[in-house]
């Protein structure tokens, strides 16, 4: 009988990940990226490059600080997010896109692009829909 490695045993869960499968982790993954303030702060990261907190604060109007640092920090256990501490006073933190974090930005900007070319024609389904 043969064990598998670490790596091995990565690359065979690899091969099974299915998101239709209810126990798949990948699932959670589409659950973080599809939320609106992760997409707007990979957005945003990518265009500025390194933010600080407060940077990012302001540019996505609306958000609590209380979710930008819950975003963040589940942006970093994923590792699309690394932060970074300047002991400096008061102290600098500042937020950059790993390179993993750097490859959903395509996809990123594709589906914020979407929504803001097709925001005319989803609203008037919506009123449609209401007026039923």
């Amino acid at each position: 009988m043969s064990t598998m490695t670490a790596a091995q045993q990565r690359e065979q869960a690899k091969v099974a990940y299915d998101a239709f499968v209810a126990g798949c982790p990948s699932r959670q993954l589409l659950d973080r990226i599809s939320d609106k303030w992760v997409a707007l702060v990979l957005a945003a990261l990518a265009d500025e490059g390194t933010m600080r907190f407060s940077q990012l604060g302001r540019r996505l109007a609306g958000v609590s600080q209380k979710m930008l640092t819950q975003t963040l920090r589940s942006l970093e256990r994923d590792g699309l997010v690394v932060r970074s501490v300047t002991p400096t006073v008061p102290v600098t933190v500042d937020y950059t896109l790993t390179p993993l974090g750097e490859s959903l930005d395509e996809l990123m900007r594709g589906l914020k692009a979407w929504a803001e070319a097709h925001m005319d024609v989803v609203q008037a389904a919506r009123d449609e829909y209401d007026a039923r």
